[in-house]
């Protein structure tokens, strides 16, 4: 049996200027994937966490444990063993 996963509730309304061109890409592809937009951002947005040097910007970033924390990658930022 495989158990259902629980949506990501811990959202909040944001205020983002965008071009009327990307909205229209968003509603048209939330209506071919039947997602809402919101999930259709989000999970476009998800995608940032593959960009390798996005990862190395966090790593090398002062500080990065609540950022890390924050996007729950810490399995991608493994961080070197020290001796």
């Amino acid at each position: 049996m495989k158990f259902i996963k629980p949506k990501n509730n811990n959202s909040d309304n944001v205020d983002w200027l965008i071009s009327e061109r990307v909205r229209a890409i968003v509603n048209y592809y939330s209506e071919y994937t039947e997602y809402t937009e919101s999930e259709v951002v989000d999970k476009i947005l998800i995608n940032l966490l593959d960009d390798e040097d996005f990862i190395e910007w966090i790593k090398n970033k002062r500080n990065n444990k609540r950022i890390i924390k924050q996007l729950e990658i810490e399995d991608l930022v493994k961080e070197d063993a020290i001796g």
